[in-house]
């Protein structure tokens, strides 16, 4: 059987451990011998590890050499070149006729038709994502008759293309004379002309809100699906009704995945607008289209629709960038 001696100190300290005289206690314990862990102290140079060294054998501390990388500074001289010779294109080039440009830009038809093209996509974003929404919620219903039918409207108007959707509604009177309003398969109480209550802009706008709304309604679908489904029987256990789970606890958290996707589809619609020249609408590209078949400036035209569709897609880029932000609080 070992024994081991602890000095438990006090008193009575050697002048081993450099605290007084005396002769070390001792008490005896039984049990296998354990070894203690070596004392820790300065170093033997007296040194405390920083004065010219490393702080283990005193030589001089490593060089630090940065990474050098050649090509990312060739890559960043070609685009510096290739953004020179851009500009130096379109300020030197008198054929872009700048004059001309400066001269339409802020022309009161151009920015009539600029108003015109705004309030366009905002009827086709609104109704399209109330739209959407509906068809959305319906897909995910599990009554198979919603289920269907909100599936195939999405499919039959996303395989449409727009200038098609807009070209059918703008001539409906073709089909439909008159409409009338009254008990499904039974009387009429009133009729009127197609043309009447569908005319250019509300065909439009029509076509526009309904193709829009296939799309938004897998945005938001994809939205709903991306919040946790414990939220939802969290919210059920604790005898929340079905709406207010929807609208206070699903969808502003859904609203994180939803806003960047309809981000991209409001300025994709902006941009989509110019269809709707078919139909003789004053919109931005119809205006100076308007224009150019009058002076001939055809260049110079093409370029105030250019920065007119570049200002609106910007502004709208910083609202977006806005929304993440708040919508995006909280996340880890």
């Amino acid at each position: 059987m070992a024994v081991e001696f602890l000095d438990i100190g006090g008193a009575h300290d050697g002048p081993e451990n450099g605290r007084g005289g005396g002769s070390p206690a001792t008490v005896a314990t039984a049990g296998p011998q354990v070894p203690r862990p070596a004392e820790s102290g300065p170093p033997e140079d007296g040194g405390d590890g920083r004065d010219g060294g490393d702080g283990r054998d005193g030589g001089p501390a490593p060089k630090v050499v940065t990474t050098r990388h050649p090509g990312r500074w060739v890559t960043a001289a070609a685009v510096v070149v290739l953004l020179a010779m851009a500009a130096s294109a379109l300020i030197t080039n008198p054929a872009w006729e700048w004059e001309v440009v400066g001269e339409f830009l802020f022309a009161p038809s151009v920015l009539r038709s600029v108003v015109f093209t705004l309030e366009l996509t905002a009827l086709g974003i609104g109704f399209g994502f109330l739209l959407g929404t509906v068809l959305a919620l319906m897909r995910m219903s599990a009554n198979p008759l919603l289920s269907s039918v909100a599936w195939g409207y999405i499919a039959l108007f996303r395989s449409i293309p727009l200038i098609l959707q807009l070209l059918f509604w703008y001539n409906l009177a073709l089909l439909y004379p008159r409409l009338s309003f009254g008990v499904p398969f039974g009387p009429s109480f009133f009729d009127i002309g197609t043309m009447d209550l569908i005319g250019p802009v509300t065909a439009a706008a029509l076509g526009l809100a309904l193709h829009q709304a296939a799309y938004a309604a897998e945005i938001v679908r994809a939205g709903l699906l991306s919040v946790d489904h414990g939220q939802r029987e969290a919210a059920a256990a604790l005898g929340i009704p079905r709406s207010r789970q929807l609208f206070r606890i699903v969808l502003p958290q859904a609203m994180r995945s939803i806003v960047p996707t309809a981000g991209n589809e409001i300025i994709g619609l902006v941009k989509g607008t110019s269809v709707v020249y078919i139909m003789a609408l004053p919109e931005l590209f119809y205006q100076v289209q308007v224009i150019y078949n009058r002076n001939g400036r055809v260049i110079a035209l093409l370029l105030v629709a250019t920065i007119w569709y570049l200002v609106m897609t910007t502004v709208l880029s910083v609202v977006q960038h806005y929304l993440e932000r708040h919508y995006g609080k909280g996340r880890a």
